[in-house]
């Protein structure tokens, strides 16, 4: 009986508590709804158990200890009668005056971590407007305070993208523009550098430096005719030409400047100076540049093409030079252009056999694709450089897109044969027509006509048979010697009678069309 007893008391004390802190939170509710808000769900959930471990084993000991001396002071008779009124309660507090005091500590720290990130906040940014001060001090004379200026500007916003944009609305990109005509090959270099940083990942200074005349000045540093240009300012200026040129609405200003003809001097590397990160930036640029169609045209002024043709078979840039001529060729000047270089057909099925870039062979197919379906007279050249063999075999050990793309060059060469034979057709009708027509009614010249008519047809058809049938016939042949010298087999293997029987048999059905 004590021991229930003690127990109907616990309850009691506890539902007690409980209302006591409902009402303690209801009437403080407008007080502490914002450090709910402001408190961290980790530390909270963290303080609130230790809280609950400690206020609850307390309130369990302190319900013990009162249950037992309650129990021991009523008479023995009287123990079998609950006496719920008659003993006093538990001071008020316990949990809810703990959870009090921890939404208090929690707020001050909250308040001080705040303080703390102000102060932090105003202190980078008093210091990115001293670093602009000792920009806008346009005197070249003041010589170490811009530069070191730059260069803090280089280093900060390298890796810190709200510098970038902090730093442009203090005005920073101004003065570093402005320093690009001093003469200090150091302060050049480090407004190079504070440039290319600010324009990292932010559309509106790289337009913003546009804007300013960087462009301009920058091909300024690189036109003194009697003095030798510095490796490292060539370097800086490809490099910011590469992260200008991503701008769309840059594309067109850096295009009609003379900044084409500085990146294929680059490429060219006439004295052989340029790095092969300059090249790399150089390459790179002209492909951001060469998306745009206007610029195609100064592209062709230049000895581009030649030169990236014949660059082709290098690995390293092979890729990003078909890039740019993917681009060129989209233009009929670039069209011809790329026709117009010494054995271009030859060098791009060459490409072709590169089984081990699909990339390459996708963007070499995609350029003869072009070609063949824009330019008529291309077709036959592409014929010669051995392009169908090289297009059968694309078609069965290709990429998806290189397949398909190889399957529409193999139908513009099919409609172009079609298109030959109908030509012949045509001029030994014209040549028949012209003769004396003999006979006494019309329907004997019907009759003769219509039966002329369907020989030429069927000449017609079985000339086009017989030209795809050989198309084939060299096709496997081709196949079956690069098969063989795959498999380590002698060169003069001989196929099987089965095979020479499948080859003969083979007709135009059998072509991926």
């Amino acid at each position: 009986m004590a021991k229930c007893h003690g127990n109907d008391i616990g309850s009691l004390v506890l539902n007690r508590a409980t209302t006591s802190s409902s009402s303690s939170a209801t009437a403080n509710n407008s007080s502490t709804f914002n450090l709910w808000k402001s408190f961290s769900a980790a530390s909270l959930r963290r303080k609130l158990l230790s809280a609950i471990r400690c206020g609850g084993s307390g309130l369990s000991r302190r319900h013990r200890r009162e249950s037992t001396a309650s129990s021991a002071k009523i008479p023995a008779e009287e123990t079998s009668v609950p006496q719920e009124d008659t003993k006093p309660l538990p001071q008020r507090g316990g949990r809810s005056e703990k959870l009090c005091d921890l939404l208090n500590l929690a707020e001050i720290h909250e308040r001080h971590e705040n303080e703390a990130e102000t102060r932090k906040k105003v202190e980078e940014l008093e210091k990115l407007k001293r670093v602009v001060e000792d920009l806008q001090c346009v005197d070249c004379s003041s010589g170490g305070k811009t530069k070191t200026a730059a260069r803090d500007v280089r280093s900060i916003a390298k890796e810190n993208a709200e510098a970038r944009a902090t730093f442009a609305m203090l005005g920073a990109i101004p003065p570093l523009v402005g320093m690009l005509d001093c003469a200090d090959l150091d302060a050049q270099i480090a407004a190079l550098y504070a440039l290319l940083n600010l324009g990292i990942g932010n559309d509106m200074n790289k337009a913003a430096i546009v804007k300013a005349g960087a462009v301009h000045k920058m091909l300024k540093l690189i036109e003194s005719p009697n003095e030798t240009v510095d490796p490292s300012i060539s370097e800086a200026i490809a490099a910011n030409f590469l992260g200008l040129s991503a701008l769309d609405s840059n594309k067109p200003i850096i295009g009609s400047s003379d900044a084409i003809p500085f990146l294929v001097d680059i490429l060219l590397d006439l004295d052989r100076r340029s790095s092969a990160q300059a090249t790399q930036d150089a390459l790179r640029a002209l492909y951001n540049l060469s998306i745009f169609p206007s610029n195609v045209s100064f592209m062709l002024e230049t000895d581009l093409v030649p030169f990236l043709m014949n660059a082709l078979g290098d690995m390293e840039v092979s890729e990003r030079i078909l890039s740019v001529l993917s681009n060129i060729v989209s233009t009929p000047e670039g069209r011809k252009a790329i026709s117009a270089v010494r054995d271009t057909f030859t060098i791009l099925v060459d490409v072709l056999n590169w089984n081990d870039s699909p990339g390459c062979q996708e963007k070499a197919s995609y350029i003869l694709m072009v070609m063949a379906h824009k330019a008529y007279g291309d077709r036959q050249a592409m014929i010669e450089a051995g392009i169908v063999s090289a297009l059968l075999e694309l078609t069965l050990v290709g990429s998806t897109l290189a397949q398909k793309r190889a399957s529409r060059i193999l139908e513009c060469l099919r409609i172009n044969k079609g298109k030959q034979v109908s030509e012949n057709y045509g001029r030994n009708m014209g040549s028949a027509v012209s003769a004396p027509i003999c006979g006494s009614s019309s329907t004997s010249m019907t009759g003769v006509t219509k039966e002329g008519l369907e020989e030429e047809e069927e000449d017609m058809m079985s000339e086009e048979k017989k030209a795809v049938k050989q198309l084939v016939k060299q096709s496997l042949q081709n196949n079956m010697r690069r098969i063989a010298k795959r498999a380590n087999l002698p060169q003069d293997f001989v196929p099987s009678d089965h095979l020479k029987l499948l080859t003969l048999s083979s007709t135009s059905k059998s072509l991926p069309f």
